[in-house]
């Protein structure tokens, strides 16, 4: 475990730096920028070095690996983020562990969220997936809300019980006008959030970039990165 803490330690080490030049170079103070790590495909073990190194934001994206992780580490200050789409069939077992719902996209999931955090006697903070390979309407490949879908979307869930409608999330897209551009990406998302706080002005969560471009989605603006590769090391196949 000390040979692993110390690998997770200086791979954080170099994450931070990376966050904290990056924010040097947009003249962003250090702290207006939350490292949240994504541990998907690694142990409870790992949860729990990172919450030792200070790591109090995390982040799943299946409901079947981050349902018995969340309860292995309930002891730890943590906040859970789920970043995976969701379906509605595991929002029951989501909504039991996760904080924040980085994938709302379509107002079904909507209504199962908030069913099931009023039945849980929770308040889930809610951020809406824009896909910025969608065009106006319809949905991403990876899931997401078209950003013309975005107001109404954003309405639904400021409306429901149970739900706090805390801002954006984008993956930058593989495909369509922003495949291969992620500053543009990130910079059409954080025009998307500034039409958004219009309406809702406490929405100013804004997470996007990863682990091989998240100076890019700090100098366009981005409140959280979700690293987990440059953390936690090349991730095993999934099975």
């Amino acid at each position: 475990m000390t040979d692993r803490k110390d690998e997770i330690a200086a791979n954080m080490a170099r994450v931070e730096q990376r966050i904290a030049e990056a924010c040097a170079a947009a003249g962003r103070p250090r702290e207006e920028v939350t490292l949240i790590v994504v541990t998907k495909t690694y142990p409870a073990s790992d949860v729990r070095v990172l919450a030792e190194l200070g790591v109090r934001h995390v982040a799943e994206n299946r409901d079947q690996d981050a349902a018995p992780k969340a309860a292995a580490c309930s002891d730890l200050p943590l906040t859970w983020h789920f970043v995976g789409q969701l379906q509605t069939n595991k929002v029951r077992s989501v909504a039991g562990y996760a904080d924040v719902v980085q994938s709302v996209d379509r107002s079904k999931l909507v209504t199962a969220l908030s069913r099931e955090a009023v039945r849980r006697g929770r308040e889930l903070g809610c951020l809406l997936q824009v896909a910025l390979d969608a065009g106006e309407s319809g949905r991403g490949e990876r899931g997401g809300v078209a950003p013309g879908g975005i107001e109404e979307l954003a309405a639904l869930v400021a409306a429901a019980p149970g739900l706090r409608l805390d801002g954006l999330m984008t993956v930058a897209p593989l495909t369509g006008e922003y495949a291969g551009r992620q500053r543009a990406a990130f910079g059409r998302l954080m025009d998307l959030s500034t039409d958004l706080r219009r309406a809702h002005p406490a929405a100013n969560m804004v997470s996007a970039g990863m682990s091989a471009d998240l100076e890019e989605a700090v100098a366009a603006g981005a409140t959280h990165v979700r690293v987990g590769t440059a953390v936690l090391g090349v991730r095993p196949g999934l099975g």
